[in-house]
């Protein structure tokens, strides 16, 4: 029985999928000697009741049975985010994180769990007396590890995800079934980086731990940028936004030699951003004059600054996080005094 239309999946988005019912993560001891060495921190939400749900799924769902995981790919969004970088005319030299422009330039919590809540009821059609629990990356699962368990990936050097046709620009979306489904699992991924280190010599603030191929938490541009949304917040001593990244940071999945590989298979063509949320963002961060930003951010209430971005993933760090990002770069370059 084939378990999803062909059709569905590419009008989910999906790029792959897989099933598994081992409910214990394969890297639970890993992801406990990374928060027992602090290597999380400032991520606190990682540790206390949260890290001792995400030792089992059937921790934070006592129902599990098995899973089915998706990966809902934004890697078409990243070539173009990266054209516009090559070729347009008045970009300002910063850089946003490809996943805020990819889902229609919508936050993607929100559309991958409508997405998700239509797959299960599919799910329900099919196998009658079955109840789910969507999860993403908000909910205390290992959801990268799960994704592995379903055969989906491997991890990265960098810590990601790295699926062997799809590369590592996706979201993991992920149903939590009361019934078992094994019949649909496939095989576990083996490593395919080898030698490479692209991704740990790329990281201009080396935050990728060679050794544990864990991340230096405190160290990621991207949890700065993100996760850390006060003004006077006090940046590690490695940090550095001069390549303009200023609201998360794909450096190391830019360089990775399987996603330039899904590049030369699937070129875009350099289409260009059709949805209004997408051009926003473009037009307000990456084709504006770069104190204009900082100026603007300042004067804009924190009302106009959800109207204009309640939608998006920029809501999570709010005006204040983006001011302190843009601030951060503009006394790098000196500009800002």
């Amino acid at each position: 029985m084939k378990i999803f239309d062909p059709a569905d999946l590419e009008r989910w988005g999906v790029e792959d999928f897989g099933f598994t019912s081992e409910s214990k993560p394969a890297s639970i001891d890993r992801y406990n000697e990374w928060v027992a060495s602090d290597l999380h921190l400032p991520l606190t939400y990682l540790e206390g009741e949260r890290r001792l749900k995400r030792q089992s799924i059937k921790a934070h769902w006592p129902e599990f049975s098995s899973a089915v995981v998706f990966l809902f790919s934004y890697h078409t969004t990243h070539q173009e985010l990266q054209n516009l970088y090559k070729s347009h005319p008045d970009w300002n030299g910063l850089k946003l994180a490809s996943y805020t422009l990819g889902f229609e330039g919508a936050d993607y919590h929100e559309v991958i769990k409508a997405r998700l809540i239509e797959i299960g009821g599919q799910l329900q059609a099919k196998h009658p007396g079955l109840e789910y629990k969507l999860t993403l990356d908000t909910h205390p699962v290992l959801e990268r590890d799960l994704a592995m368990r379903a055969g989906l990936g491997w991890f990265g050097k960098n810590s990601m995800l790295i699926n062997r046709e799809s590369g590592s620009f996706f979201i993991i979306g992920s149903l939590l079934l009361n019934q078992e489904l094994k019949s649909y699992e496939k095989k576990i991924e083996i490593d395919h980086c080898g030698q490479c280190t692209r991704c740990i010599d790329a990281c201009p603030t080396e935050a990728i731990d060679a050794k544990t191929r864990t991340i230096i938490a405190k160290d990621c541009i991207s949890t700065f940028t993100i996760e850390q949304f006060k003004l006077d917040t006090l940046a590690s001593g490695k940090m550095t936004l001069k390549e303009g990244t200023i609201f998360g940071c794909d450096i190391c999945q830019d360089v990775c030699p399987w996603n330039k590989r899904v590049d030369r298979l699937n070129p875009t063509n350099n289409k260009s951003f059709v949805f209004d949320e997408q051009n926003k963002i473009i037009d307000f961060f990456l084709l504006k004059d770069k104190n204009s930003i900082a100026q603007d951010l300042e004067s804009m209430s924190e009302g106009e600054f959800k109207r204009r971005f309640g939608k998006t993933s920029f809501l999570r760090s709010g005006k204040r996080g983006l001011l302190k990002n843009i601030r951060f770069y503009l006394k790098e370059l000196n500009i800002l005094s």
